[in-house]
């Protein structure tokens, strides 16, 4: 069974730091383009960063911009996102994706496979 699975979440203060991991289990990800996206309670999910299938071409929300790095370890199948600076806007869950190319865009529909999402709650 393929699967994605993210861990690392939990409560962080604002100005605090956390590191989600996904790793993945069935099929190796190594040529795939990989995602971050979060979605508030309320609101649409939203695309966080993505990043190619060699780790050479990464991409960014505004939003998040500088404060967050998306990496990959395709040795490990897993693949990190580091999140400095956190504040109060940044509460989500946050979902790991796999998209069926080597490079993707910053659309859902881009990715084919998904976690089952990592809540990240940063108090005020």
């Amino acid at each position: 069974q393929v699967q994605l699975v993210e861990s690392g979440g939990g409560l962080v203060q604002a100005g605090g730091s956390l590191r989600l991991s996904c790793a993945g289990f069935g099929r190796t990800f190594s040529t795939n383009a990989m995602a971050w996206f979060r979605q508030a309670p309320g609101k649409e999910q939203e695309f966080v960063a993505t990043i190619s299938w060699t780790g050479g071409s990464t991409s960014y929300s505004d939003s998040v911009k500088g404060r967050f790095t998306i990496s990959r370890d395709n040795a490990k199948n897993t693949v990190y996102l580091q999140m400095y600076s956190l504040k109060p806007g940044d509460t989500a869950v946050y979902y790991c994706a796999a998209a069926p190319s080597v490079v993707a865009g910053r659309g859902q529909y881009d990715y084919a496979y998904w976690g089952q999402g990592t809540q990240v709650t940063v108090s005020p």
